[in-house]
């Protein structure tokens, strides 16, 4: 009899300990990416030291066998910030310690700290692939983002128009349109193109800039360049694209030199058709000029891939990081370091890393944080079972102990 108190104490303490993984689980229904626990329980059988099967299947009671997670897609909650990420489907984000350290987790709540590195709210530092200039992707390193950082000025190099010429205009009409276009400082430099009706079909256009920016535009190595009209108001000459040079004088590579793009890249070359002579008023309907200043950062974005895009004042959007994911072998492996922080081990097997989308890997949820996947009405109902099983062992503890008190009764 002495055994069934033993069975029964070995029920308490395995249900106790499977109430405190349902308390957990509840205890962390709104924590970030949490998984919930789900327990685990095993027969215990006493053994026959003679090696007579009959005493070897008497039951001792239970033990707690452990718990292992549930590794099921938790859903997604907007967010209104653009470091916020989720990931959807399998994967774990990459952060590192200040040791270097690696750990991984779910949990994609990131902010920049002061000296412009994504971190979670340990300070752990998000793990991407640097892109460079030319969109290569370079090792894994971590994400920094500084906000002094700038994008550099471009150049122009060509530029066009869209412009009608009016074919109905008097000789030594003229019809002048400006075009800004930026140097290797990244200085707006205003051009001036004048056109000037020199007869039936044809003009001439010049250039000027200021003299606070230049001393001087050359349009084909001349000062002025002619262009003509078949009888359909279609541009004839040039036939081919033309330099344009601007002498600068503020310091930068000089002469500025720009093509006018008139025609495609094709053999034989195809007119664009943005210059023409209609009977139509003078005018410029469209502009295109392929240079920029200097920007300073405004934001960033993250697309589904885990790009991580910088925007710049000047309008420029350039790729920076692209975030790193790791997969694993096992994920019940994974060692728990509290923090919604997991640690690689013998069992998980090792790291994965790759980038969203690629092979088992999900894609990133941009602006979104994945919630617990903890079933209130499933773990209430785990509760009332388990405080069921717990008071039925402490029955047997107690008729246990009154058959032990009618044992003693029998001597008097």
């Amino acid at each position: 009899m002495i055994a069934s108190l033993y069975a029964g104490i070995s029920g308490l303490s395995a249900n106790a300990t499977a109430m405190t993984v349902i308390g957990d689980n509840i205890a962390n229904v709104g924590t970030t990416a949490f998984k919930g626990n789900r327990s685990h329980f095993a027969n215990i059988l006493s053994t026959s030291l003679g090696g007579e099967s009959a005493t070897g299947n008497v039951g001792r009671g239970v033990e707690f066998w452990g718990t292992n997670a549930l590794w099921t897609q938790g859903s997604m909650e907007n967010s209104s910030s653009p470091t916020d990420l989720a990931i959807n489907g399998k994967g774990f984000f990459m952060v590192q310690d200040a040791s270097g350290a690696n750990f991984y987790t779910r949990a994609g709540s990131f902010t920049f700290d002061k000296n412009g590195y994504l971190v979670n709210p340990d300070g752990m530092q998000l793990q991407g692939y640097q892109i460079d200039a030319d969109g290569n992707i370079g090792a894994i390193t971590s994400v920094y983002i500084p906000g002094e950082r700038t994008s550099p000025p471009s150049a122009t190099t060509e530029f066009n128009f869209d412009i009608n010429l009016d074919a109905g205009a008097a000789v030594n009409d003229t019809y002048s349109t400006a075009q800004t276009v930026y140097d290797s400082l990244g200085n707006a430099v205003p051009v001036t193109f004048t056109f000037t009706n020199t007869g039936n079909g044809a003009w001439s256009v010049a250039g000027t800039v200021p003299a606070t920016a230049g001393s001087g535009v050359t349009i084909g190595g001349n000062a002025t360049m002619p262009i003509t009209f078949n009888s359909s108001g279609v541009m004839t000459a040039p036939a081919a694209d033309v330099t344009v040079a601007v002498t600068l004088t503020n310091g930068a590579t000089t002469p500025l030199n720009l093509t006018w793009d008139f025609f495609d890249a094709s053999t034989p070359a195809v007119s664009h058709g943005d210059v023409t002579g209609f009977a139509a008023d003078s005018g410029t309907t469209f502009q295109y000029q392929d240079g920029f200043p200097a920007g300073t950062l405004r934001g960033i974005s993250v697309d589904e891939q885990g790009v991580i895009t910088a925007s710049y004042s000047n309008g420029e959007m350039t790729p920076v990081y692209q975030i790193a994911l790791a997969d694993f072998p096992s994920y019940d492996g994974l060692t728990k370091m509290g923090n919604n922080l997991y640690a690689q081990s013998l069992a998980s097997g090792q790291a994965l890393p790759g980038t969203a989308g690629t092979g088992r890997l999900g894609n990133i949820s941009p602006q979104s944080l994945e919630m617990s996947n903890v079933d209130l009405a499933e773990e209430f109902v785990k509760m009332i079972t388990t405080q069921r099983a717990f008071q039925a062992n402490s029955r047997v503890i107690t008729t246990s102990d009154e058959i032990l008190q009618e044992l003693i009764n029998i001597k008097r």
